[in-house]
């Protein structure tokens, strides 16, 4: 009589192999989860997802939990003062390509100085100033979008992982 497949892999992944490859896939729903709701609302909105960096901030925010750039401070305060720093330099010149990489520079100085530095955020004034992106564009969809993004997280960790997020929120 042969062994059971659950029998002859039961070597396959130790304990500690099978709680990473769960964590893993939760992680991994939970930030599909998170696009395709986003992806709705901006085909809904009529404005692409495509020019926001928030697939590679859920990766951050469900993937590693415990970062400091995982924090809400971080999260929403990281792409608002990105953004803000974007806005003031294509206002004050215009879409230039060196521009883009000055307001770079200045945003994760920036995020330094305030402590919401979050790598994610660091592509906004990239595209602000790249794409010659109105003002609003802070509101609807940076702001939106980090508030939306973090309620999702708490969510998630709250009540899919059961744990504790965020660590504080400010």
């Amino acid at each position: 009589m042969s062994r059971s497949w659950r029998d002859r892999s039961s070597g396959f992944l130790d304990e500690a192999g099978q709680r990473r490859l769960r964590a893993g896939v939760i992680a991994g729903l939970g930030s599909a989860l998170a696009i395709g709701v986003m992806e709705f609302l901006a085909a809904r909105l009529s404005y692409p997802l495509a020019v926001i960096p928030f697939a590679t901030s859920i990766v951050l925010v469900i993937g590693s939990p415990d970062a400091v750039p995982a924090q809400p401070r971080a999260l929403i305060g990281g792409h608002l003062v990105a953004t803000l720093v974007g806005l003031m330099v294509v206002h004050a010149t215009g879409p230039q390509p060196w521009a883009a990489a000055l307001a770079v520079g200045l945003a994760v100085l920036a995020m330094f100085l305030t402590g919401t530095f979050h790598p994610p955020a660091g592509i906004n004034p990239l595209l602000v100033v790249s794409l010659n992106l109105p003002w609003t564009f802070i509101v609807a969809p940076v702001l939106a979008g980090a508030l939306l993004l973090a309620a999702f997280a708490c969510v998630w960790h709250r009540w899919v992982r059961r744990q504790q997020w965020p660590e504080h929120w400010f």
